[in-house]
């Protein structure tokens, strides 16, 4: 039969920890004995410790002629509980991470205190503030501008500038807007640069240089200001005249280029003639030095040989003088056509060939010929010339005084 059954028996609650209704003992209901703890009491028993925690202390219940007592409540005991807690809740407020591409630059009460590097990191919040700067970021910066020349033209000019920050610490504290600094500084250093240049070095070759110049300008002008960032590279990106002049300009520049072709053909022609003209000049000269050695030394040689003669003359004087009578006859003799025959020891025979010698044409073979076929001649003088051709060669002439 269950417990809870009308006209049971078995009245014995469970839950109840063993009580009994209308049990024997006067025990008015016993403690909870072999079940499970009582909600209701174990709610009862937490107040009752949270109470005398923050000084309450209720009185106990019943006896003492229904007297009922409470100690005084501690009226400091809950704000002590409060400040505790929002400590706690303070304290771990102050934890923080850094990332491995940011330092953190940590102010005490607006006042610089140090710079944090990457990991994690406690400060007392409300007291210091920590301001995160990434230092690896490569930051850019695009400007177009339209500015006056030295020679007083306008031209407009698209540069782009890339930095990073060197210095956390002036990043934060010495400017207070770091990227319209840098675009201030970067107007004005591309302003005074372009100022002093003509306009066609800014169009055609100068670019180059005017990006360096840009560059080196505006470095300085930021480390004055103090503002902890470096630059990495400035590009120039275009460079142009104003819409209105630009197809003049453009065929300015067109003829620009065409007179640079045409002086890099004319130094080309000049490269491949001043070479050849120069070894020709360089060959001439030596020819010139050739002959002139040519010429002393054959002088040389005619001067010792008239030396070596005149000492030769000096010890036989009628020997060198029939020497040389004989070499001047032969140089002499042995340009014409002439034949001297002896026909006998006492009276030589001469004989011209006028019909060569008036067609000056002809040589000593033919007249020896002409002398053989002609009939008019002496038989004896035919007679000697063959027998003199035989005996030599056929251009052999005898000579005689």
């Amino acid at each position: 039969m269950a417990w809870n059954e009308p006209g049971g028996g078995n009245q014995h609650d469970p839950w109840s920890g063993g009580g009994r209704r209308g049990g024997s003992g006067g025990s008015g209901g016993g403690g909870n004995q072999g079940g499970p703890p009582d909600l209701d009491e174990a709610l009862k028993k937490f107040q009752d410790k949270l109470n005398r925690m923050l000084g309450g202390g209720r009185g106990k219940r019943g006896g003492g002629g229904g007297k009922g007592g409470g100690g005084r409540r501690n009226t400091f005991a809950l704000p002590g509980l409060l400040i505790i807690v929002v400590l706690a809740i303070w304290a771990a407020s102050g934890f923080y991470l850094v990332d491995q591409s940011e330092r953190g630059v940590v102010l005490r009460f607006g006042k610089f205190q140090q710079i944090v590097t990457p990991g994690l990191h406690w400060n007392p919040p409300l007291i210091d503030d920590v301001r995160m700067v990434n230092v690896t970021q490569v930051r850019s910066l695009t400007q177009t501008q339209s500015m006056l020349t030295r020679d007083e033209n306008i031209v407009e000019v698209e540069i782009s500038a890339q930095y990073q920050v060197a210095n956390p610490r002036d990043f934060v504290l010495n400017v207070r807007n770091p990227q319209l600094s840098i675009e201030n500084a970067l107007d004005s250093a591309l302003r005074h640069v372009v100022g002093g240049t003509d306009m066609i070095e800014i169009l055609t070759s100068g670019r180059e240089i005017l990006g360096s110049t840009v560059s080196s300008r505006l470095q300085s002008y930021l480390d004055s200001y103090g503002t902890g960032i470096r630059l990495q590279t400035i590009n120039i990106e275009s460079t142009s005249a104003p819409d209105a002049v630009i197809d003049a300009f453009d065929d300015v520049i067109r003829a620009r280029e065409d007179r640079q072709r045409t002086i890099n053909e004319a130094m080309a022609y000049a490269n491949a003639v001043i070479p050849t003209a120069q070894g020709q000049a360089q060959r001439l000269i030596e020819q010139g030095q050739g002959y002139r050695e040519s010429v002393v030394a054959e002088a040389q040689g005619q001067v010792n040989r008239f030396n070596s003669l005149l000492s030769e003359y000096r010890n036989s004087p009628m020997i060198m003088r029939e020497r040389l009578y004989i070499d001047a006859i032969s140089e002499v003799l042995g340009e014409t056509n002439k034949v001297l025959v002896d026909v006998s020891e006492n009276s030589p025979l001469m004989y011209l060939p006028l019909d060569q010698l008036r067609s000056g044409s002809g040589g000593r073979d033919q007249s020896e010929g002409n002398v053989s076929s002609d009939e008019s001649l002496d038989p004896r003088v035919l007679e000697r010339t063959r027998s003199q051709q035989q005996q030599g060669s056929s251009g052999i002439r005898r000579e005689g005084r």
